[in-house]
C-alpha cells in the first residue's frame, strides 16, 4: 500500500538510493537535506539531479521534474520552525532518519557538529514524530556503537557502552532517546546499526573512492593500522533492500527495535585493496601508517536477529560490489 515516507538526509549515500527505491515501489517520498560542506556539495546536488531536483532553495519545496511522488526540502534537522511545519503540512505514514553529521575522525575536529545535528536535531525529530503520530520511525544508528568490544561478531545484546569516538557516543545517544520515546509515548522506533556501507554514489570520505581516487592519480593510499584491520562492507543495494523490508514491519511490543544490518563477512583491509586493484587494474602505492584515534580494528555483524524478522540477508560479495562501484566512479570522473 502506497506510504507518505520522510527521508531525512536525502541527498546523502543512503538516503539518495533508499528514495530512489521507495519511488520505484510507489511511494510519495519527501527528501529533507541540509546539504552542509562535510564533503562536496557538488556531489549531493548531483544525487537530487538523478531524482528530478535541479535547483535548491532553503526552505522552499521543489518539486521533482522526473518523479511525480517526489518532492524536496532543504533545511537543517535542528531547525525548529521549518521541520514542525513540514510535519504539520505533510502528515507522514513513516519517517526514514539517515541525516546526521558522519565521520568517525572528523568528531575529533568538529565536535558541535555532531551535537547540533545528531543529538539537538533527532531530539527535534522525536517531537514531530510525538506529535504527529508517524506510524513507524526507522532511523540509521552505526556498528561505530560497538566502539573497542574484541567479541566478534557483533551481536544487539552486546555492551555498546564504551564509545571511543564522538560520533559513536552520539549514535548510541539516539538508540537511548529512540528508546524512551517510544516507551513514553508509544512511537513504533526502529534503529538500523549499519556495517561500512559502499557502493555507487558512495560518500567520497571512505575507503573506496579515497583508494580509488588515489590508485588512478598514482598517488599512495593512506593505509592505517598498517593494514591490520577489517571491515564488514555491505553493499548498497543490500542495505536498501533491508531497510525497505524493515519499513513495513513497525516493533509493537516491546515498540523499539535495534537491528545489525551488515554482511556479516569481514574482509581484511588487504584484501579488500586487492580487489580495487583488480577492479581498477592498477596498483596500488601503500603509505602505511600507524592506528587512528576513534578507530575500530575490526567490524563484524551478526545480522542472523534482522534475517529473522525481515527473511533476507545481504549476499553481493565484496568483488561483485566492487565491481559495479568502479563502473560508476569511471563514469563519474568524467
Amino acid at each position: 500500500m502506497p506510504m507518505k515516507i520522510l527521508v531525512t538526509g536525502a541527498a546523502g549515500f543512503i538516503g539518495y538510493h533508499l528514495s530512489a527505491r521507495l519511488l520505484h515501489e510507489g511511494h510519495e517520498v519527501v527528501g529533507y537535506d541540509s546539504i552542509n560542506d562535510y564533503y562536496d556539495p557538488q556531489l549531493k546536488l548531483a544525487r537530487l539531479a538523478e531524482l528530478g531536483i535541479h535547483t535548491v532553495e532553503a526552505g522552499v519545496k521543489q518539486r521533482s521534474e522526473s518523479h511525480a511522488g517526489f518532492t524536496f526540502v532543504k533545511g537543517d534537522l535542528s531547525d525548529r520552525t521549518l521541520l514542525p511545519q513540514l510535519f504539520t503540512d505533510e502528515g507522514f505514514d513513516v519517517v526514514v532518519n539517515l541525516a546526521a553529521q558522519a565521520g568517525v575522525r572528523y568528531s575529533l575536529e568538529n565536535p558541535f557538529a555532531y551535537v547540533d545535528s545528531n543529538l539537538v536535531g533527532f531530539v527535534n525529530l522525536l517531537e514531530c514524530c510525538r506529535h504527529h503520530r508517524v506510524n513507524h520511525l526507522v532511523y540509521a544508528s552505526s556498528s561505530s556503537v560497538y566502539g573497542g568490544n574484541t567479541k566478534v561478531p557483533y551481536a544487539e545484546e552486546d555492551r555498546a557502552d564504551n564509545p571511543v569516538s564522538l560520533y559513536a557516543a552520539t549514535k548510541r545517544s539516539n538508540e537511548l532517546l529512540a528508546t524512551s520515546y517510544a516507551n513514553l509515548y508509544d512511537i513504533p522506533a526502529t534503529g538500523l546499526r549499519f556495517f561500512t556501507v559502499y557502493g555507487p554514489w558512495g560518500r567520497p570520505d571512505m575507503a573506496p573512492m579515497l583508494f580509488s581516487k588515489a590508485i588512478l592519480k598514482g598517488e599512495p593510499i593512506r593505509v592505517f593500522n598498517e593494514g591490520q584491520l577489517s571491515r564488514d562492507f555491505t553493499y548498497i543495494d543490500d542495505i536498501i533492500e533491508g531497510v525497505v523490508r524493515v519499513i513495513d514491519q513497525p516493533p509493537t511490543s516491546p515498540k523499539h527495535a535495534i537491528y545489525n544490518i551488515g554482511g556479516g563477512n569481514p574482509v581484511p583491509l588487504m584484501e579488500f585493496i586487492r580487489t580495487l586493484e583488480t577492479a581498477l587494474e592498477r596498483k596500488a602505492q601503500l603509505e602505511l601508517l600507524p592506528m587512528q584515534p576513534g578507530d575500530v580494528y575490526t567490524t563484524y555483524a551478526d545480522a542472523t536477529k534482522l534475517e529473522r524478522k525481515i527473511g533476507y540477508k545481504p549476499s553481493t560479495t565484496l568483488a561483485a560490489g566492487i565491481a559495479r562501484f568502479v563502473a560508476w566512479y569511471l563514469t563519474w570522473q568524467r
